[in-house]
């Protein structure tokens, strides 16, 4: 279907959609609020800083003037790329007539709330949701295979971005629990941190998947809690996302795993990743999420320990194995 989509966010991800989408829509306005940027990205038609092999279709606009995006995606789809941490100010500056969708996963910084809690304190009545799913963005600007899952409780909405993004390359799925879905797009960048340790300090394929699939009861009994369904933990946008990003080398929570392997510090870590790396940011919200809800996750809570360097590696991983045989189920 074309329909008009204005998309709020030009990095990586948010350029990738932007770049599938308009391979089959002619009518894709992508918004970036840097000025300078949105004129390299019209000089070189690519996004030099972040997909400089990813060329634009000749159907992408980009722009710097943020009102012009918003009327453009009203009547059509507006969808939000920002981080997490810019969610709630964005959705704030839309009209409560326009329908969105965000990409960021994670949790707020200081309120510790999902999107789908973000948007429901600011924007009750408007209609939203998020689209989320095992992805890294230059292969979805590129046009390599990958699928999706559009979430809202709108079902009709989700069914609106199906047919916005849906093409030969990239398959979207619908739901209607937004919370399972973004539980598992916040968790997996959490496990995925614990699994680049284990990669890093060579303890072997067993350990890495006794890691995933444990790191899997985590998040689905935390989702739980919080109101989602088991079933969408076995989807994309769990199961999925977590296999892709604890396993894949383009993910940026992994390679924080691999390198604190090594003893490397944080801080330094992330200064040479030069991308935010959501996990770091989103373990102790994930954490005090579960303990307020009395839902145990010891990985996690293992992963906030070495970040906070209150453990290494190596001894987090020790008290991990040294914990009382249990039951699976």
């Amino acid at each position: 279907m074309t329909t008009n989509l204005a998309i709020l966010g030009a990095g990586a991800w948010g350029t990738a959609l932007a770049i599938s989408a308009a391979r089959h829509n002619p009518r894709v306005l992508l918004w970036a609020r840097d000025a300078a940027q949105v004129a390299d990205m019209q000089a070189a038609r690519c996004n030099t800083r972040y997909l400089p092999d990813a060329p634009f279709p000749d159907a992408l606009r980009v722009t710097a003037d943020l009102q012009e995006a918003v009327a453009h995606g009203q009547g059509g789809l507006i969808i939000i790329g920002t981080p997490m941490a810019a969610l709630g100010s964005t959705l704030q500056s839309l009209p409560d007539d326009a329908a969105t969708f965000w990409l960021c996963k994670g949790f707020e910084k200081g309120t510790g709330r999902l999107g789908h809690e973000i948007a429901a304190a600011l924007r009750p009545h408007a209609r939203s949701g998020v689209l989320s799913g095992p992805s890294f963005a230059n292969e979805v600007a590129l046009g390599q295979p990958t699928a999706l899952v559009a979430a809202s409780a709108d079902q009709a909405l989700a069914e609106q971005a199906v047919a916005a993004f849906h093409s030969d390359s990239l398959r979207v799925y619908t739901s209607t629990d937004p919370v399972g879905v973004e539980v598992g797009g916040a968790v997996k960048n959490v496990l995925a941190i614990a699994t680049g340790i284990v990669d890093g300090m060579n303890l072997g394929l067993n350990a890495r998947a006794a890691l995933i699939t444990r790191g899997l009861a985590e998040m689905t009994r935390l989702g739980v809690a919080l109101g989602a369904r088991p079933d969408t933990f076995m989807g994309l946008s769990g199961l999925g996302d977590l296999v892709l990003t604890a396993t894949g080398n383009l993910s940026r929570n992994r390679t924080v795993g691999l390198q604190l392997a090594t003893g490397k510090k944080l801080s330094q870590i992330l200064h040479d990743l030069g991308h935010v790396a959501e996990g770091v940011y989103s373990a102790a919200t994930v954490w005090q999420r579960a303990q307020s809800l009395g839902v145990s996750m010891p990985i996690t809570e293992a992963v906030v320990a070495v970040l906070d360097d209150r453990l290494t590696p190596a001894e987090a991983v020790g008290a991990l194995m040294r914990r009382e045989a249990k039951a699976e189920a």
